[in-house]
């Protein structure tokens, strides 16, 4: 296709999308402009949340497509707005995580009681660019085809000429953010340590986090210590832990081998254990089972997991892009718990005779009226039989 054949409104700035296979998208930018930004591109499946959805950890190093048509009606609330715990209540981290936003339209003038700017102004303060006016349907129809691509998303100032095969060049040298260590840059630095004096002392494996995560073993009377991504066993056992929760994150768990050697001891010590999400693969990576990655990933508010032994089914919120694999788990002692009821990916998994057990789908998000919550529960019942 010529670069002739793209055209933009004059009246508007211009973003362009540009895929590794050569495909291009040509919208109007939106947030930072004169930017340019690249990783993986993937899709989420949400109605609403786009506040929490962009601040989620475990989206670093990608570029998001919200396959929702209309973005932006409600606003953005203040970080300010807190919980009892000093948590933010409308995000979960400070701070946009994706590295650019794919949207069909985009609501600029916003109306909610708590919003205090359009989702416009909210990228433009945080430095992340955002594209608008393509066909997101299409984009994701490929994307479902042929697996997530990396890819680049640059806007314009409307004086500014657009060179599409440099772009075109560009995409398909673009790195795999997936190489890096990815949760290693959204993790906290330092030890925090929430509700010191709780009934319980719970050391959460920070490898990207969702505040979420943390407010429910709140809300749960517990003791939280937030630890960084690569904390030894050794300090862990300092806090004198009742249990360890491993958190949600973003990229390829296989990375992450200091990460696992520190589960593999804290499951030797059989101190009891949850993994989610991300924490989910660690997990069973730290007991000899295998991940692989998925073609296109499940993200979205809508997925729903088979509780094996009850049969009962959950509409889950997820966001990863690798699993774990089923065959993997023989010699391993873990045993499925959980499936995913579209593709039968597992969801979850359960040790068959150490307290340890884990959940691939966020228990911490409300998606519907069968929330799982009920895990968090379930994680503290486990530590008290053990005490």
């Amino acid at each position: 296709m010529k670069t002739s054949e793209y055209t933009f409104s004059i009246k508007s700035n211009r973003a362009v999308l540009v895929l590794e296979d050569g495909s291009v998208f040509s919208g109007y930018g939106f947030g930072a402009l004169s930017k340019e930004t690249s990783g993986e591109c993937v899709f989420a499946t949400g109605m609403t949340g786009y506040t929490e959805t962009l601040t989620d950890p475990s989206y670093n190093g990608q570029i998001l497509c919200l396959t929702y048509p209309l973005v932006g009606n409600y606003g953005v609330a203040p970080y300010s707005t807190v919980d009892e715990f000093g948590l933010p209540i409308h995000f979960e981290s400070i701070g946009i995580k994706v590295k650019g936003l794919i949207i069909h339209e985009l609501c600029h003038n916003p109306h909610h009681w708590a919003s205090v700017k359009s989702l416009d102004q909210w990228l433009t303060e945080e430095s992340i660019p955002g594209i608008y006016g393509i066909d997101t349907r299409l984009l994701t129809r490929k994307l479902r085809k042929t697996g997530v691509m990396l890819g680049i998303l640059k806007t314009y100032d409307r004086s500014d000429e657009i060179d599409f095969d440099a772009l075109i060049g560009a995409a398909q040298k673009v790195p795999d953010p997936n190489k890096r260590n990815l949760a290693s840059e959204v993790s906290t630095s330092e030890p925090i340590i929430y509700n010191p004096s709780g009934k319980k002392r719970i050391v959460l494996i920070d490898v990207g986090t969702k505040l979420g995560i943390i407010q429910c073993l709140l809300q749960l009377g517990v003791s939280v210590i937030q630890v960084p991504w690569n904390t030894p066993f050794e300090k862990i056992w300092s806090y004198q832990p009742d249990g360890v929760l491993i958190s949600n994150g973003p990229g390829d768990p296989t990375i992450m081998t200091e990460t696992i050697k520190t589960i593999r001891h804290v499951i030797d010590e059989e101190i009891p254990t949850f993994g989610i999400c991300f924490g989910n693969q660690l997990l069973a990576l730290a007991l000899g089972a295998s991940t692989f990655k998925l073609k296109y990933g499940h993200r979205g508010v809508n997925k729903p997991v088979i509780n094996l032994e009850t049969k009962k089914c959950y509409i889950t919120t997820q966001n990863h892009g690798f699993a774990v694999d089923p065959d993997s788990l023989e010699g391993t002692g873990l045993k499925l718990w959980f499936i995913n009821a579209d593709d039968h990916t597992v969801e979850g998994l359960k040790h068959e005779t150490l307290p340890v057990c884990s959940f691939q789908a966020h228990p911490e998000a409300k998606p519907g009226p069968y929330d799982a919550e009920w895990l968090f529960q379930r994680f503290i019942k486990m530590i008290e039989v053990k005490s």
